[in-house]
């Protein structure tokens, strides 16, 4: 057993959190590509029959609760040190690190706001703040996937649309799009490749959310989507009054010639239904998706990617409550959450939505956000994790969600390893079903019941 709670008091205490977690581990015999002197750990059981993940060690619950699920499974893993004070105090090295490591990894984001030592006594907000922006930027990322329910969004980034002041636009011989944000074009054209693909094998309507009317930055991505489905067997239905391909075409043209010589190779055998939509439509479209169960891919920029997610994971509570009280109105008194599974809607309240990153080059990198995560471990050091009956203990149960995601990920077509991994889970729900055991009670149970791989 782990003793998580000291650790998580060596993290509050500004203790030496780097030498408690290297007694935990062994020094890793890979390293990140370009990176000799990075700071690696592995642990688990590497029996050579299991592709390892790399986990980042970041704040509080998402440090603890990595801690405990990599003990009880025991599956091979490497992790490397993210908490905020360590990100600060090597001036964000660690985000390069995990960035490149050369396996499919698990990303936490937390902290974004956290106070951490300047080195000087003082106490300064922690440097690249969450770190999702710079991390992207090392790892190659060009883009999220994150799925829910029917609607799954790609979401292209680094790629914010501001830009409205056409004598600064242009784009430069690196392929950047040169105006307030600097928006990397050739991600632009990963993600839309992605994106057609991801229609192409699923059958899937494909939605593209962007502005490019508006937005400069759209028009060139709007203008990339242009050019990727030429010669394809794609149908568009709503679409763009204007060619954006045309109408950029020698910006555009910059970015294509920085490409791949074969990045549209086997593309002409592609097809499937895309319909073109100015983002804000898309809003609406999707509450109909999601409530007529139609499975859509979306393609959106990083802007307006994550509002449609947000809409997501906010808008099913609110429509079961509308159900409950139009019954209500009806004379009938019903459990909108039973009657919803019922009918076959799996969406929650957005907590259990995944988020996948790709890398242009390497595996992808599987992230989650635990935006509560500071506040709950405060009441488990408090020693009251139910604050006198008014909240539950934190529910690890996302951290083998995720685990099993990124696992299944990097061992694709294992059967046996799926077959474990969702016995556990299994197990899991079955000791956390009903009144949740604290975090350290439900760690000992879980120890206890769940046999480590080997």
């Amino acid at each position: 057993m782990i003793d998580l709670l000291s650790i998580a008091k060596t993290e509050s205490q500004d203790g030496d959190l780097l030498s408690t977690l290297s007694n935990l581990f062994e020094t890793a015999d890979v390293k990140p590509d370009g990176y000799p002197d990075a700071v690696v750990w592995k642990g688990g059981n590497h029996d050579g029959n299991i592709n390892p993940v790399a986990h980042s060690l970041t704040d509080a619950y998402a440090l603890l609760g990595t801690l405990a699920a990599i003990d009880i499974l025991g599956l091979p893993f490497y992790a490397v040190p993210m908490w905020a004070q360590y990100r600060h105090d090597t001036n964000l090295a660690p985000l390069s690190w995990f960035g490149n490591m050369p396996v499919t990894s698990i990303k936490w984001s937390t902290a974004g706001d956290a106070y951490v030592n300047d080195g000087s006594g003082n106490k300064v907000v922690v440097s690249g703040k969450s770190g999702n922006a710079p991390l992207r930027t090392q790892a190659g990322v060009y883009c999220n996937v994150r799925p829910y329910g029917p609607i799954t969004v790609v979401r292209s980034m680094p790629c914010l649309p501001y830009s409205q002041d056409k004598p600064k636009f242009d784009v430069d011989e690196l392929g950047i799009i040169h105006s307030e944000m600097n928006t990397p074009g050739i991600q632009m054209a990963y993600a839309n490749r992605l994106f057609l693909k991801m229609v192409h094998e699923t059958g899937n309507l494909g939605r593209v959310a962007m502005k490019p009317t508006q937005a400069m930055e759209d028009g060139i991505n709007a203008g990339l989507h242009s050019w990727l489905i030429k010669g394809t067997k794609f149908e568009v239905g709503r679409q763009y009054a204007v060619d954006p391909y045309e109408e950029h075409k020698d910006r555009i043209d910059k970015i294509i010639s920085l490409l791949p010589a074969d990045f549209k190779d086997g593309m002409e055998n592609w097809g499937g239904r895309i319909e073109q939509h100015i983002s804000d439509t898309n809003y609406g479209l999707l509450i109909w998706d999601l409530i007529e169960q139609r499975d859509t891919i979306v393609l959106a920029t990083d802007l307006d990617g994550d509002r449609l997610t947000d809409l997501l994971a906010d808008i099913s509570d609110p429509l079961r409550a509308f159900s409950g009280i139009i019954a209500k109105q009806m004379g009938n008194e019903i459990d909108t959450q039973k009657l919803w599974a019922e009918m076959g809607y799996v969406t929650g309240n957005g907590r259990d939505m995944t988020s996948v990153m790709h890398r242009i080059d390497g595996p992808p990198i599987h992230e989650q956000t635990l935006g509560s995560a500071d506040a709950m471990l405060l009441r488990l050091l408090n020693g009251d994790e139910w604050v006198g009956g008014t909240k539950q203990p934190y529910d690890p149960r996302i951290h083998f969600v995720l685990i099993r995601d990124a696992y299944l990920d990097a061992n694709p077509g294992n059967s046996a390893l799926k077959d474990w991994l969702d016995h556990a889970l299994e197990i899991f729900d079955g000791i956390y079903s009903g009144d949740r055991p604290g975090f350290l009670d439900g760690y000992k149970l879980l120890k206890e019941a769940i046999t480590p791989w080997s």
